[in-house]
């Protein structure tokens, strides 16, 4: 009979420690005050002008200000903190880069859940209310098709999406964005294996607090969550415009949010623990939900040194894809964004060679849509199963 060693014993008592620690609410509120203070201080904000076009307990739809006719893209964040990485500063905003190339850009603003919406689960995130989003940006634009551009989680959610949806999606972009999990899941694959079942987690804390995650991530990595940040800050010293993106970044770190309770634990163990996804297991609404059912144009970016979602965590998904238009992009890190996972966001080289290319194939997926289906009607709304 295996025993463990003493490092695996001290693993757990820590682990042990940090599920059951009391204090991570207050220590989110104490970071968002801090955020607030930062807005009205030396580190401002400088958002694009949106208005809400949907909204409903879990998410709400931003529609950018502008005059555009171009193609709608539908930007979708990890729920784990603000929406506003996509749009951080004027000079690394995704936002302003799609629309000075002409589309419409909406984006999905996840809300931090209540307690009473703790029941709010993966079926929720990855179905119901991303099919509110795109229902919504679809009777906004009348296209009956809508391209999606997702981060991290985002992106996985995006995918199943995608997966359960084909006709709905014109066209899919994954950025950094772990899809296969398991022994490949990068820095968080030792600390998943080793973790308690996540109903442990959600008996103590309800909707799981931004902190606990964060904690959870440094347990994960110190050197991607911690060490790394103070070297990119040193490097960005000399350099007035990349220490203006990585203060930008810090100060986003601040805008915790909770994970719903029931969402919290279907990604650990559904996904994170059990790969059901990629293993063709997954099942929401009754329906079977696998990467071989993803068959619109899809666009993956995938950055090799990026320790959260490194190429083993998305390469499969992108192979096992349906889609007949494929293309993947490797992303160099680069300095002066803080947290190399979000780079491929607010980088100056993601923004000077990585979006144009991604704004280019979005454009001819929409042009080539148009050919072939000039006189596409608008479907109809989106209605998850009983």
């Amino acid at each position: 009979m295996a025993t463990q060693s003493p490092l695996d014993e001290w693993q757990e008592q820590l682990v042990h420690q940090i599920v059951n620690w009391p204090f991570y609410e207050p220590l989110d509120a104490m970071r968002r005050l801090a955020g607030a203070w930062l807005d009205a201080g030396a580190i401002t904000r400088s958002e694009t002008p949106y208005r809400i076009v949907h909204t409903e307990p879990g998410v709400s739809v931003r529609a950018y200000a502008t005059q555009n006719t171009g193609p709608a893209v539908l930007l979708v964040p990890a729920p784990i903190k603000s929406s506003r990485i996509w749009d951080l500063t004027p000079r690394a905003s995704v936002v302003r880069h799609l629309l000075a190339r002409g589309f419409r850009v909406y984006l999905a603003d996840w809300m931090r859940p209540t307690a009473n919406e703790r029941t709010l689960d993966l079926a929720d995130y990855a179905d119901r209310l991303l099919g509110n989003c795109v229902a919504a940006v679809r009777e906004q634009t009348g296209e009956s098709r809508v391209r999606i551009a997702a981060h991290s989680l985002g992106g996985t959610f995006a995918a199943i999406f995608a997966a359960l949806y084909p006709d709905r999606v014109e066209a899919l972009v994954l950025l950094g964005a772990p899809v296969n999990f398991g022994s490949d899941f990068g820095v968080f694959a030792p600390i998943v294996a080793l973790s308690p079942p996540a109903e442990r987690v959600t008996a103590v804390h309800g909707n799981v607090p931004g902190s606990f995650l964060s904690s959870v991530s440094v347990l994960a990595s110190l050197e991607t969550f911690a060490w790394s940040r103070l070297e990119d800050f040193v490097h960005c010293l000399p350099d007035a415009e990349a220490m203006e993106i990585h203060a930008a970044v810090e100060r986003w770190t601040l805008d915790e949010k909770p994970l719903a309770a029931r969402l919290f634990e279907d990604v650990w163990e559904l996904l994170f623990r059990e790969n059901r996804f990629m293993a063709g297991t997954l099942v929401l609404h009754e329906r079977s939900v696998t990467p071989a059912s993803v068959t619109s144009p899809l666009l993956c970016v995938v950055d090799a040194h990026c320790a959260v979602a490194p190429p083993p965590a998305m390469l499969p998904f992108y192979k096992a894809a349906a889609s007949r238009d494929k293309k993947l992009l490797w992303y160099e890190s680069e300095s002066g964004v803080s947290i190399k996972h979000v780079g491929m966001l607010v980088g100056r080289g993601a923004h000077r060679t990585l979006w144009p290319v991604i704004s280019e194939w979005l454009r001819g997926v929409a042009e080539a849509s148009e050919a072939s289906s000039p006189d596409r009607e608008l479907a109809g709304d989106h209605t998850p199963p009983e």
